[in-house]
């Protein structure tokens, strides 16, 4: 073999290799791009497979010792009004049904001072491509009708292991009215039904109107607080009393 045609083979072997490593890093390129589009799909699918998975946690329903009208405690006369403006997807929503406001209806609504409202207001949905915060909203509107809206509640935020919507699916919002011996079958229709459907979409725009923009929002005679202890909210409902 001639020097001329050592080296032309050489080169076709160079130019064969380039094409191989450019097809190899195309490739390479292409699975990468592939999986940064499928893993948040697997995360997705193994966390929805891990909340169905975990059984529903049945509660104690807590005692009450005032009037209970749907979304509503304690006596609608009474000096001072607190509206809570919640998401039951939202950690922050159960830190503080956890933490206070157990304190507020003992101390306050109780003692007939405070008049307590729950509003569902929708704001993780808008975050993500899914409804759980809304349907778990309606569920509890439904449990609100057979008069269980704060167990309901109390269930749902009990069940939020995470603000993933997994753990909101219909099943387990079904098996949390089972829990707490619902009618299943006035639950099913209502649930199904959307039917309270516009009092949700009545508690959003009074939130939009009100400019709030993050739950939990605390209202104490209309004044938005900055909740971080139960003491400033007994701060803030000790002056709307001493204002009276």
């Amino acid at each position: 073999m001639s020097k001329r045609q050592e080296i032309r083979l050489r080169r076709q072997r160079e130019r064969t290799r380039n094409r191989i490593l450019v097809i190899v890093l195309v490739a390479a390129g292409a699975l990468l791009i592939a999986f940064a589009f499928i893993r948040p799909m697997i995360l997705n699918t193994q966390a929805t497979a891990s909340a169905t998975q975990i059984p529903v946690i049945s509660i104690t329903p807590r005692a009450i010792n005032t009037t209970v009208n749907g979304v509503h405690l304690g006596d609608p006369n009474a000096p001072v009004k607190v509206d809570v403006y919640g998401d039951f997807r939202c950690s922050a929503c159960k830190d503080y049904s956890v933490n206070y406001e157990p304190q507020i209806i003992l101390t306050y609504v109780e003692a007939g001072k405070v008049y307590y409202t729950f509003h569902s207001f929708i704001v993780i949905d808008g975050n993500t491509s899914s409804d759980a915060s809304y349907r778990s909203a309606n569920a509890a509107m439904c449990a609100a009708e057979q008069g269980h809206f704060w167990d309901y509640h109390d269930t749902l935020y009990a069940n939020q292991v995470t603000e993933d919507a997994s753990y909101f699916t219909d099943v387990r919002l079904v098996r949390m009215a089972q829990n707490l011996n619902l009618d299943m079958t006035s639950f099913n229709q209502c649930y199904q039904a959307k039917r309270y459907a516009s009092n949700i979409q009545n508690d959003i725009s009074q939130a939009q109107s009100l400019n709030l923009s993050y739950t939990p929002s605390i209202l104490v005679n209309g004044t938005l607080l900055h909740i971080q202890s139960f003491n400033q909210v007994a701060t803030a409902i000790d002056t709307a009393l001493a204002g009276k």
